[in-house]
């Protein structure tokens, strides 16, 4: 880890443990990008010949160097209006009206460890040994604009966080229409774009196509990171698979409204950006004021897919996620919403309870319903007081008596949102997103509480603490159930209220903060009606998040494969439902839903006290069995094996740190006729070391588990999945 500035060739030198990322002034004042890659010795500027002749389509800002051109330099944070046609990374409205600008060098400066972002959250270090950052401040002084990029190389982690502040250092008002987190042109265009699209119960497949001239967009306008896209995209070099080749991660730290960017230019030349999508958005700033875009993080990995990926999970996993579950393994818990949905009482939930602690499941969530008059979902969200006609002796009584059979208590939340049928609405119908004039559009028979407004998330922190005050709570769903519409604030002036949304946010994140610190032994889980903010931002606060509501075991194949381009399997929350399942309606084996639940946070979503005797204690074995495996699961490396998206099987494993012990899990979806009997390439390993599979008794080497492989045995009928567990021999 080392950045380094070499004065006489105006060169940055941003080094992670493997990885380069090189920057040079032009001219004492135009911040280029020269290099990321494989880590560098050194870097050596090597000036070009212009490959191209200059033309009025091309036009040159300098009068004695007409073969430069704004349009073909690769700018580190580009502005548009003085001869660039690409996207820009910024662009913000004057006074007068002009957009044009042109930011120059300033000044910068290097420094031991990385800074916070105010109101936001971002990846972080313990101490400042653990990162460098470099700060570069341009400026545009006709437009009054300074500039701070942001840039944090991690000593254990190959990724570099950027991000970037604009700061109004003129005298007349401007408005920010465009900030993105950071831009990068890499100079050629030989790239795959790898995206992670879906829908809710669908989320985060796997999609890969060439990039292709033009710009390709990857983007959110629905005030939520969404179930339909996720802020990410990688480019990935020609053939590069999960072991082998280049692969550039871009991944933003945020939960609302994004926007990717991904430009092939006439030149082939690709630029990449993420950051706050501009859609709709607009922010004033005042002379003197200053605005932070959210952090990207971005990792290169010449190891493929699957090398990018393990960057990734060890750097949110460690250095994103906080608190004190951060390390700690998750609890085996048991949910009811499938079991009862709205319909329970005390005396059914301590029955599911008492199943629950007999199995040896840990933890008791206790789901919607039990507040206000709530008997389904037309009513009571706002009015967050314990519905005493289902719960008549109270949360306390219930979380006391789940307590006594040993297991923990936990409670759903929906707290951003207000139902036009409560107590809440009608004491505050200002209170929702609104534009006065419009009707109120509802989601799932709800509106959107206005989290821009610092009273309305005072009084969210109140009563949220107050109910977690009340009872032993130790656990937190979060959910979030709807999209923002008529996106504006009865609090916000005319000419702010297109700053609705990202102030919105902000109010969210304050929110969290001060929960999750006071309430610091809760385990918070996030949800949006399964994966639908799925996304980093959530997970500074919120150290897991339920993957998705489609909790079919072959659906979640796809999902959670697809999650784990980018998440830890720390932060996936997979659980076992009932049969015919309640979203496909599929029936599948309870082992096969086992198998697949045991690769995130393990739980079950169902009625025990329905189960039969054999179903019961299969269940209390794989409970056993996730226990003894979990410290692995949760915190091992991941390598991915066989893709649901290229075929019928599907194949991944976890490695501890010292590649001592492995957990390996195959699936195949539909049996065929005359299957071959085939061989599962392992990853990961000790090729210098042997390996006993636990129940088999058979010693393998590492290099032989690796390029022979492992049987698959044949199984019968369709889901079939089998597990092993390996261990080195001492």
């Amino acid at each position: 880890m080392a950045i380094h500035f070499d004065q006489s060739n105006q060169l940055f030198h941003l080094c992670t443990p493997n990885t380069s990322y090189v920057l040079r002034l032009l001219r004492g004042a135009y911040l280029l990008h020269e290099y990321w890659g494989p880590r560098l010795r050194e870097y050596r500027v090597v000036e070009r010949e212009p490959s191209i002749l200059t033309t009025g389509f091309s036009p040159s800002p300098f009068e004695d160097d007409k073969s430069i051109t704004f349009d073909r330099l690769p700018q580190e944070y580009p502005g548009y209006g003085t001869s660039d046609y690409r996207h820009p990374a910024y662009q913000v409205e004057l006074g007068n009206g002009a957009t044009a600008t042109e930011l120059e060098y300033v000044s910068h400066r290097i420094y031991a460890g990385k800074p916070s972002l105010e109101g936001l959250p971002s990846t972080y270090v313990e101490s400042d040994d653990e990162a460098q950052t470099l700060e570069i401040e341009l400026q545009d002084s006709v437009a009054g604009l300074a500039v701070v990029l942001f840039y944090t190389v991690f000593r254990d982690h190959d990724a570099i966080a950027r991000s970037a502040k604009l700061r109004n250092v003129g005298s007349d008002n401007m408005n920010v229409l465009r900030a993105a987190s950071m831009s990068v042109d890499l100079g050629q265009a030989e790239f795959d774009l790898l995206q992670l699209p879906g829908s809710w119960a669908r989320e985060r497949n796997v999609e890969r196509r060439k990039l292709a001239t033009g710009s390709h967009i990857v983007e959110s306008r629905r005030g939520a990171s969404s179930h339909q896209q996720n802020p990410f995209v990688a480019l990935l070099s020609p053939g590069a698979d999960e072991e082998t080749g280049d692969a550039y991660g871009f991944s933003l730290v945020y939960s609302g409204s994004f926007a990717a960017c991904a430009e092939v230019d006439q030149f082939r030349s690709a630029r990449v950006s993420i950051g706050l999508n501009p859609f709709d958005f607009k922010w004033r700033l005042e002379p003197g004021e200053s605005f932070q875009t959210p952090e990207a993080v971005m990792v290169y990995s010449s190891a493929g897919l699957g090398g990018m990926s393990r960057v990734y999970h060890r750097l949110y996993r460690s250095r994103l996620c906080r608190g004190e579950y951060r390390d700690r393994t998750r609890p085996v818990l048991v949910n009811n919403w499938e079991g009862t949905y709205f319909d329970f009482d005390s005396g059914k939930i301590m029955a599911i309870a008492e199943e629950a602690g007999r199995l040896g499941i840990e933890l008791f969530v206790l789901d919607d319903g039990w507040f206000g008059q709530r008997d389904d979902d037309s009513s009571s969200l706002g009015d967050w007081f314990v519905n005493r006609r289902k719960l008549p002796d109270g949360l306390d009584a219930l979380a006391n008596g789940v307590n006594g059979l040993e297991l923990q208590f936990g409670l759903w939340f929906e707290p951003e949102m207000v139902s036009v049928d409560s107590e809440l609405y009608r004491e505050h119908p200002d209170w929702c997103l609104h534009v006065p004039g419009r009707r109120r559009t509802e989601g799932r028979n709800q509106l959107i509480l206005d989290l821009s407004r610092e009273e309305v998330c005072d009084y969210l922190i109140a009563i949220v603490s107050g109910v977690l005050s009340s009872a032993p709570i130790s656990y937190v769903k979060w959910d979030m159930n709807r999209h923002m519409t008529e996106i504006g604030s009865a609090a916000l002036p005319p000419e702010r209220q297109r700053e609705t949304a990202h102030r919105y946010m902000l109010g969210l994140y304050r929110v969290l903060e001060t929960l999750t610190s006071r309430h610091s032994g809760v385990l918070f889980e996030s949800c949006s009606g399964g994966g639908g903010r799925f996304d980093p931002g959530m997970l500074y606060y919120m150290p897991q998040t339920w993957t998705s509501d489609n909790s079919d075991a072959v659906s979640r194949l796809k999902i959670q494969y697809g999650t784990s381009v980018v998440y830890p399997i720390s932060t996936m929350g997979a659980h076992v439902s009932a049969v015919p399942n309640h979203q496909v309606h599929r029936v599948t084996s309870l082992a096969m839903r086992g198998d697949v639940a045991m690769s995130g946070n393990f739980g079950y979503e169902l009625d025990l006290t329905e189960l039969g005797d054999a179903e019961k204690a299969e269940i209390k074995e794989q409970i056993a069995r996730y226990k003894s495996l979990r410290g692995l699961v949760q915190f091992g490396d991941l390598y991915r094996l066989k893709s649901p998206f290229e075929g019928n099987e599907t194949a991944w494993m976890v490695v501890s740190p010292d590649r001592t012990e492995a957990y390996v899990a195959y699936f195949r979806v539909l049996a065929e006729p005359h299957m071959p009997t085939g061989m599962l390439h392992l990853r990961g390993l000790d090729d210098a070391s042997d390996y006993v599979v636990e129940g088999e008794g058979i010693v393998l080497g590492g290099d032989q588990l690796h390029r022979s492989g492992l049987p698959i045995p044949p199984g019968q009928g369709d889901f079939f999945s089998a597990t092993w567990v390996l261990r080195v021999v001492r």
